[in-house]
């Protein structure tokens, strides 16, 4: 195919309406994804897409499937009401952010086309309604489709026309595969498909051979990540468990970290080690649970982007591994088995204004590290990612040095894709003793009951057992006077960092954090454009450059 002249939105034959919408949102050029699959898929083709996180793959396919049902109701004989698009995606959350996109790039032909979301299995009876009504588009995943299909709820054999699989590479290792073979069965032989992925692996492979026809590939000449002008990735190697503590606690204490940061663990118990760890030094910082619904997790999702904490603790352990090809879903980790295995916060989740990612724990797979760093340095915004690795996990990190840099072995001279980070652990040596501290406090029954807190929370605060409660008071009493949890005892002195503690070489540069005042839910935070997420130990000596204030 020969390269043509960039094209623009409005140069592709979309609906006024549709261009109206896109011109609502700000975008003024397309991305690369939605510049080269726009025009394919208004051809009628099959597409085989990878684009990086972030790179703009929701309205790449949204847009043709609204341009291909405006076009059908337009021209053709009347047709009778029926699902002709359906968006099959691996999460919860990402069913929630591919319909707001859909329903916004529809915003001036809602009456045309309607969107709905039945990725919700505790909506079963409301969405058995929608589904009467025969939206035109209906978004979620493999297993609530599946489900409605088998009860006769969805009707798809006589009507779709366009089938969009979202975050492929992530549907088989969710264990869909068996639901995703037995949905395929209830479709038309013939109608149009996307597969959209942020990496063509194995499981790609697979699907491609399900669900395409004659595909066209559009594997963009493009870094699955930003480049080092935007986003910037360094490896620290701690020697042992304890100095990932003690590197992380001078990082978020000493404020050598700006702005707001996510924090990835491998374990659900390990997210509350560390939240209950950082809560020793009065640090404040929340856990995404998968434990928790749905609703919950986005109110904290919406509380970090407010401001109202600079750290969240997140694992993608329910997603992306360990691998459950062949199993049921939600087998994970011991001390994780009631994750919501259709729940994470990897992919699909918007976070805003995230400056850093830290990798507390290594990913499991390389394909896990795209997916996490692409949390930061989103729109030309700077970011970076900082790994912490001990040494026996340099072979597992390699393997994820090998991907970024597209399967190519480094030469000698050339510069790696993850940066050694120049940071001298002596010199936080003093911090050691309080680290040791913290980390005795947190015991397997402080993190038990910081768990049962939480849940205990969730009970009290829940809207559908409100209606319980009124009629079983009792029960509600007993839960409100039941023995108090106290996850770990904190110890005031900590959260002050004495200056004779901090580095000599240091002392110039940094900025202790100061305790967040709490804000009522009401008021929002100003939003504060990313800056430039960790100070450059190489300056020690030279006076930093002024900056906005951090939120």
């Amino acid at each position: 195919m020969e390269d043509q002249e960039a094209l623009g939105f409005e140069h592709m034959g979309l609906d006024p309406r549709l261009l109206q919408a896109v011109s609502d949102l700000g975008w003024s050029r397309p991305t690369l994804i939605q510049e080269k699959a726009i025009p394919l898929a208004l051809e009628g083709k099959d597409l085989l897409a990878r684009a990086r996180t972030g790179s703009g793959k929701t309205a790449a396919y949204a847009l043709p499937m609204l341009q291909l049902l405006l076009h059908k109701k337009a021209t053709g004989p009347v047709m009778e009401q029926a699902v002709r698009g359906l968006v099959l995606v691996p999460t919860k959350e990402l069913a929630r952010q591919a319909q707001s996109m859909i329903q916004q790039l529809a915003a001036y032909c809602a009456r045309d086309v309607r969107v709905a979301n039945v990725s919700a299995a505790e909506d079963a009876a409301s969405q058995r309604a929608v589904l009467m009504e025969k939206p035109d588009v209906v978004v979620g995943t493999p297993s609530r489709i599946l489900n409605h299909l088998q009860q006769n709820n969805l009707t798809l054999r006589d009507s779709l026309e366009l089938l969009v699989v979202d975050e492929a590479d992530l549907l088989f290792s969710f264990g869909f595969e068996d639901e995703l073979k037995s949905l395929l069965c209830h479709l038309p032989r013939i109608y149009q498909a996307f597969l959209m992925s942020a990496t063509f692996n194995e499981d790609v492979q697979t699907l491609k051979e399900l669900v395409l026809h004659n595909p066209v590939t559009l594997k963009l000449q493009e870094s699955q990540l930003p480049g080092p002008d935007q986003l910037q990735q360094f490896q620290v190697v701690c020697e042992t468990e304890e100095d990932k503590f003690l590197l992380l606690y001078a990082l978020l204490k000493l404020s050598l970290i700006r702005g707001k940061a996510l924090l990835f663990v491998n374990t659900l118990e390990r997210g509350y080690r560390l939240r209950l760890f950082l809560e020793q030094f009065s640090i404040p910082s929340c856990v995404l649970n998968g434990e928790l619904p749905l609703r919950s997790r986005c109110h904290i999702i919406s509380q970090f982007n407010q401001g109202l904490y600079d750290c969240v603790i997140a694992t993608d352990a329910e997603i992306l591994g360990p691998q459950v090809k062949g199993k049921r879903r939600g087998r994970g980790s011991k001390g994780d088995k009631a994750s919501d295995p259709e729940s994470g916060v990897a992919r699909g989740i918007d976070f805003h204004h995230v400056s850093a990612v830290l990798n507390f724990d290594l990913p499991p797979t390389a394909e896990a590290y795209v997916h996490r760093a692409g949390r930061t340095a989103r729109a030309n915004n700077p970011g970076i990612v900082l790994t912490f690795v001990l040494p026996t996990e340099q072979s597992s990190l390699g393997k994820i040095e090998e991907l970024l840099s597209g399967g190519s072995t480094h030469h000698q001279g050339e510069a790696p894709i993850l940066l050694p980070y120049q940071f001298q652990m002596e010199e936080i040596e003093s911090f050691r003793y309080r680290c040791r501290d913290a980390m005795r406090s947190v015991t397997k029954q402080a993190i038990r009951e910081a768990r049962l807190k939480e849940i205990k929370e969730e009970l009290l605060h829940s809207e559908k057992l409100k209606t319980y409660f009124e009629d079983n008071p009792r029960d509600l009493q007993l839960l409100r006077h039941d023995l108090p949890l106290h996850p770990a005892v904190v110890k005031p002195h900590l959260g002050n960092v004495p200056d004779y503690l901090v580095p000599a070489a240091l002392r110039g540069l940094v900025h202790p954090r100061k305790k967040r005042r709490k804000m009522p839910f009401s008021r929002k935070a100003k939003k504060v454009k990313t800056q430039n997420p960790l100070r450059d130990f190489k300056h020690r000596g030279k006076k930093p450059k002024p900056t906005a204030k951090s939120s």
